[in-house]
């Protein structure tokens, strides 16, 4: 659970916590910039390591940060209401797709629970050995990072409806809720292609991890996806009206 509260949490807590200080007054910063630094130490190499998920130390700095960014939302939420808002622009085509990244992430899903989605349409059960390991299911039980990936699109899709009013914490929050769209998308869909493309033998070729930052051709095309979703105007609207039109939705 420490994990889980680092990755994916913790990540998607930092714009959250800049939507919330967006509602709250300027001293509420004092609380938010320690927030996001320590919500920022999971993206320390060896914080969250793929290979070894068993919680450290240092996880707990991660977890403070969540822990602190929900304080902020409930205040913001008292503050400027929690209510539904109105439609808007590309509402439809978000539902779209968050359905699309559940469906595709049913076995994942199982998989969480401790359960194995029935094999049909996807590869679940079959037994595949990677290179030097034993052969287990094709989707083993337990966490996938292309779960992480799906919920990140999520919130995404829910993070970029609401409009901001200060204009630098609107662009800065925008720019992190493209590259969060961006990075779920490329997660779900190299764990997705590996488990249902090349584990039934169609190809070789797997989807490059994006998993972590590195210098790579993969990272260089997630950060240039996302300069192109955010100057398309993802996540940014117009700023909020006089009646403070940011509520937390």
């Amino acid at each position: 659970m420490l994990v889980q509260l680092n990755f994916p949490i913790a990540l998607a807590a930092v714009p959250l916590t800049l939507l919330a200080l967006d509602s709250l007054r300027r001293r509420a910063w004092l609380v938010g910039v320690p927030a996001i630094a320590l919500c920022w130490v999971v993206a320390w190499p060896g914080v969250v390591d793929p290979d070894d998920l068993d919680a450290k130390v240092v996880n707990a700095l991660p977890a403070l940060g969540v822990a602190l960014a929900v304080s902020l939302t409930v205040a913001a939420a008292s503050r400027a209401g929690s209510d539904f808002g109105p439609a808007r622009d590309g509402d439809r085509l978000r539902i779209v797709v968050a359905v699309v990244a559940v469906l595709l992430s049913l076995p994942w899903i199982a998989a969480e629970a401790g359960l194995h989605f029935p094999q049909g349409v996807f590869l679940t059960t079959e037994l595949y050995a990677e290179p030097k390991e034993p052969r287990t299911a094709a989707v083993h039980l337990g966490h996938h990072h292309g779960f992480a990936g799906t919920l990140f699109v999520i919130s995404a899709l829910l993070l970029s409806r609401p409009r901001l009013t200060a204009p630098r914490v609107r662009h800065v929050y925008a720019a992190l809720v493209s590259l969060m769209l961006v990075y779920g998308t490329a997660n779900l869909a190299n764990d997705l292609w590996h488990e249902q493309v090349v584990k039934r033998g169609w190809t070789s070729w797997d989807v490059p991890s994006a998993l972590e930052p590195s210098l790579s051709m993969m990272w260089l095309v997630v950060l240039a996806v996302a300069a192109l979703v955010y100057a398309l105007g993802f996540a940014r609207g117009d700023a909020a009206g006089p009646t403070g039109d940011n509520h937390i939705r």
